[in-house]
């Protein structure tokens, strides 16, 4: 359902039911796993995140990876910051 190296992968689902019956399968949120950090890039205002994520963890879609190091919860959340935190590539 996920590609590997999304957050999501190996998440537990649950399924819910609509009030008119139709049924959702639906992945609960991961908690965020901060880790060491290597340190910190000072982003320049339309910085894109992947691009981030591309040069640092050499995994453009690890993005996610940027928010959690970071401590925030979306990629939006962490745009307003003026420093991104860089997790250690191995994590």
């Amino acid at each position: 359902m996920f590609f590997p190296g999304s957050r999501y992968a190996g998440q537990q689902t649950y399924t819910v039911t609509q009030p008119d019956g139709t049924q959702v399968t639906a992945v609960r949120l991961p908690l965020p796993r901060p880790g060491p950090l290597l340190g910190f890039h000072r982003r320049v205002e339309g910085q894109r995140l992947d691009l981030l994520a591309h040069h640092y963890l050499k995994d453009a879609t690890g993005f996610w990876r940027l928010c959690d190091a970071s401590d925030t919860p979306s990629p939006d959340a962490l745009a307003s910051r003026e420093q991104v935190g860089i997790p250690d590539r191995e994590r």
